[in-house]
C-alpha cells in the first residue's frame, strides 16, 4: 500500500502538541483533512462499541504524546536473536496494513492509527540505557513503520541517532515496499532491516495492501547491496494444502540473486485465546481465522504435529542458503500472536 496525501480524511490531534514541530509538518502533508483537537488520544482511540474492521476501511490519523515509560523490556518468549539486553518501544500504535491474522486487531479496540510525535523523548530513554549497557531495540513494535516513513520519517531520524550511538542496535521490521526513500542513508550495521516474507498466494489472500512478495525482496536486496545487515523473516508460516512447494519456490525467490542476510526466523502462526476470539468476531469469513486450531497455554496453534513439520520444512529449505546456526526458530507458546 502506498500513502498518499489526502489518505487520512480525518486527523484528530492532541491540543498540547499542535504546536510541535512533527504535527506541523505531519499536518502539512494532510491538506484537505478536517482536524479535531482532542484532550487526549485515549478519548477517540479507547471509545467503546468501535469496529476494527470498519475502521481499517478509512481510518483515521490520531497524533498524540507518549508519556510515561517509553522503553520497554522485551518478553522472554520473544525472539532476541541471541542478544541478551532486548527492548522495544512503540511510536506508533496500529497499521495501515490490514493482515486478517495480525493480533493488533485482537489488542486493539480501535482500527486508527496513533502516531507520537515525541520522537526525542524516546531516545532520551535510551540514552539512559546506553549509559548501563548495550541495548538491542526493536523499534517497528506493533505497527510497520517503514510503511508510514513518507510521512513520518522516523525511520530516517532512527539512523541519525543510531550512527552516533555504537552500543545501541535497532531493528525495523516490514511487510513494505519503502526502502527506496532511504536508499540515500549511510549504511550502519547496527541498523538491521528485517522484511517479513511469504509466498504470494498468501500474501493476496490474507496481507491485504502489503507490497508483493517480488517488491519485498527487491527491497531487501537494495538494503544489502546498500550495505546494510539485512534480516529475513518467514513468521508467520500460513498452512496451505501445497505447504512444501510453496514455500520453497518462495525461498527461491528470495535468494534467486546472491544474497548473504545477517540470519533468519522462523515461527508458525500462532495467537492467544483471547485475540483469536476478536479476530473471529471482526472477520467471520476469514478461512485462516476459522482453520481447527489446538489450544495450550491459552495459545491457538495448529498443534504441535504440524507446527513442527511446517518449521522442520522451512528450516530444511532454508539451511541450502543460510549457515544453520544463523537460522532462529520460535519454540514459545505464551506470545499475543503474529504480526
Amino acid at each position: 500500500m502506498t500513502m498518499k496525501a489526502g489518505y487520512f480524511s480525518h486527523i484528530y490531534v492532541e491540543r498540547q502538541i499542535l504546536d510541535h514541530p512533527e504535527t506541523v509538518r505531519i499536518l502539512g502533508h494532510f491538506p484537505k483533512a478536517e482536524v479535531v483537537g482532542i484532550h487526549h488520544y485515549k478519548d477517540v482511540f479507547n471509545r467503546k462499541h468501535q469496529s476494527f474492521y470498519d475502521q481499517k476501511q478509512s481510518p483515521a490519523l490520531i497524533l498524540a504524546r507518549k508519556d510515561g515509560r517509553l522503553v520497554y523490556p522485551g518478553a522472554p518468549v520473544c525472539q532476541s536473536f541471541g542478544n541478551h539486553y532486548f527492548y522495544y518501544t512503540s511510536c506508533m500504535m496500529n497499521c495501515i496494513y490490514d493482515c486478517e491474522y495480525c493480533y493488533l486487531q485482537g489488542m486493539y479496540p480501535s482500527g486508527n492509527v496513533v502516531l507520537f510525535v515525541n520522537l526525542e523523548d524516546i531516545f532520551r530513554e535510551v540514552d539512559q540505557l546506553l549509559e548501563k549497557h548495550s541495548v538491542y531495540l526493536c523499534v517497528s513494535y506493533d505497527t510497520d513503520l517503514m510503511a508510514f516513513e513518507r510521512i513520518a520519517g522516523f525511520v530516517r531520524r532512527w539512523h541519525g541517532f543510531a550512527r552516533q550511538r555504537p552500543g545501541l542496535v535497532i531493528e525495523i521490521r516490514t511487510k513494505s515496499g519503502a526502502f527506496g526513500q532511504l536508499k540515500d542513508l549511510e549504511p550502519l550495521p547496527n541498523m538491521i532491516f528485517a522484511w517479513t516474507l511469504s509466498p504470494q498466494k498468501i500474501i493476496e489472500k490474507y496481507e491485504h495492501h502489503t507490497a508483493s512478495l517480488d517488491v519485498r525482496i527487491s527491497q531487501l536486496w537494495q538494503a544489502c547491496e546498500a550495505g546494510f545487515p539485512v534480516r529475513v523473516c518467514f513468521d508467520p508460516l500460513i498452512w496451505v494444502e501445497d505447504f512444501e512447494a510453496v514455500y520453497k519456490e518462495m525461498i527461491r525467490q528470495v535468494f534467486a540473486r546472491p544474497l548473504k542476510p545477517l540470519d533468519a526466523s522462523i515461527g508458525v502462526f500462532r495467537v492467544s485465546a483471547d485475540y483469536l476470539k476478536q479476530l473471529r468476531r471482526q472477520r467471520p469469513a476469514s478461512a485462516l481465522l476459522w482453520y481447527p486450531f489446538m489450544t495450550s497455554h491459552g495459545v491457538y496453534h495448529y498443534g504441535t504435529a504440524l507446527s513442527e513439520k511446517m518449521t522442520y520444512t522451512v528450516k530444511e529449505i532454508l539451511k541450502t542458503y543460510v549457515d544453520e546456526d544463523r537460522i532462529f526458530v520460535w519454540n514459545g507458546e505464551d506470545e499475543h500472536g503474529s504480526l
